[in-house]
């Protein structure tokens, strides 16, 4: 993506100090990293870095200490994650700015790497304090930013740096921004969206703003049951907004005056109880009875959808068209993801997907990999869908 500066124009960092924002916020059980996805994508860009003979110093957060120092949450914690995933050893240096920071620094050599302790250990962080932002770029000659899903937030490691030494986009961040504007900047036409999730008051400002962008609006989930009450269907003790169903119809109103075909069940799955495996029916949504739950998107209902994605070029998808985590109801969300992994395979469809629920949904398909891209921010994500400006690709701008 040309108005960005990658790790492609940063020139010779022989023993140059990169301060690269990775995003190290990863679960752990037992005192250990149980998910290392997040440290797995910053490693192309602390290698190449690293291969390159510069110093390496990563800037992460980790839980929400709120500015003030909290041994529980502390980076030095994830640090057997991050050297398992490296392969070799990584120095902690437990403060982030100040001569703390600096002597840590000073000991490194080229091609060394370093974590950095918490930078939310420090109010200025989340207040994007000038003098925070300044006292990082002290320890600094360049900055990389690859922590897409920390872009959303205006912070002194995210945005306030930026302005303070020469910044780059590093490989997770390009490949991100790349694949979204591939999935809604520029894409090729026709467009799906697939939105699902339990309620439409979470997702009010994506549909509002994916009317105006896509062809085709293709509503699950939850959500799907205010847009059929707003249409006067009956749904009965199905999880339904019916304070928003004036909401729904105008955005029914908008997609209409976009020229954006927005696609809700015909058919779909009830049951009486939400638990796993109950005793189901499959009905058109109009003979839901009055004691029933719609809980996933019917047969029927996929087929058709799955022909409208093999119409489309460009797939964005955030959320799942059913209460996917208890079976039977992850049959739709299964179903309409191995077409659209299908597609891609073939190279007929450009699929980019968001969102933890999202990922979660597609790894469960065991598609997750046949996607064009899958996108492991959450909130970062969902704000890209809004059409909100990203404060942290923002800085990046050239």
């Amino acid at each position: 993506m040309t108005a960005f500066k990658t790790l492609d124009d940063i020139g010779d960092v022989t023993g140059k100090r990169v301060l690269v924002r990775v995003d190290l916020n990863v679960p752990m059980i037992d005192g250990a990293v149980s998910d290392a996805t997040r440290i797995q994508a910053a490693m192309p860009t602390i290698r190449e870095l690293s291969d390159k003979g510069a110093i390496v110093l990563l800037l992460a957060h980790f839980g929400r200490p709120k500015g003030a120092k909290n041994p529980t949450q502390s980076l030095s914690l994830v640090m057997g994650g991050v050297e398992d995933v490296l392969g070799h050893s990584v120095m902690f240096i437990p403060e982030a700015v100040g001569e703390g920071a600096k002597a840590g620094v000073a000991v490194l050599a080229a091609g060394d790497v370093a974590v950095l302790e918490n930078t939310r250990f420090y109010p200025g962080e989340e207040a994007n304090d000038p003098a925070f932002a300044d006292a990082l770029a002290e320890i600094g000659d360049l900055y990389v930013n690859d922590a897409f899903s920390a872009a959303h937030r205006a912070h002194g490691s995210t945005e306030g740096i930026a302005h303070r030494l020469p910044a780059y986009a590093g490989r997770a961040m390009e490949a991100e921004l790349n694949a979204l504007d591939a999935a809604l900047g520029n894409p090729a036409h026709p467009v799906a969206a697939v939105v699902g999730g339990a309620k439409v008051s979470s997702k009010i400002d994506v549909l509002r703003n994916l009317v105006g962008k896509v062809d085709h609006l293709i509503i699950g989930g939850g959500m799907a049951n205010t847009f059929l009450a707003a249409r006067g269907v009956d749904v009965g003790k199905s999880l339904c907004e019916h304070d928003l169903v004036d909401t729904a119809n105008a955005i029914f109103d908008a997609a209409d005056t976009a020229g954006c075909t927005i696609h809700l069940p015909y058919d779909v799955v009830v049951a009486r109880e939400f638990a796993p495996n109950p005793p189901t029916r499959t009905v058109n949504v109009h003979e839901v009875a009055a004691d029933e739950m719609i809980l996933d998107v019917g047969p029927a209902a996929v087929e058709a959808l799955a022909d409208v994605l093999k119409n489309c070029r460009t797939l964005v998808w955030n959320g799942p068209l059913g209460a996917f985590e208890t079976p039977p109801f992850d049959a739709a969300t299964v179903a309409l993801a191995k077409t659209a992994a299908a597609l891609t395979r073939e190279g007929s469809l450009v699929s980019v997907a968001g969102g933890g629920d999202t990922v979660a949904a597609l790894n469960h398909a065991g598609v997750a990999a046949d996607f064009t891209f899958v996108s492991t921010a959450g909130g970062a994500f969902l704000e890209w869908m809004e059409g909100k400006p990203l404060p942290g690709v923002d800085a990046l701008r050239l």
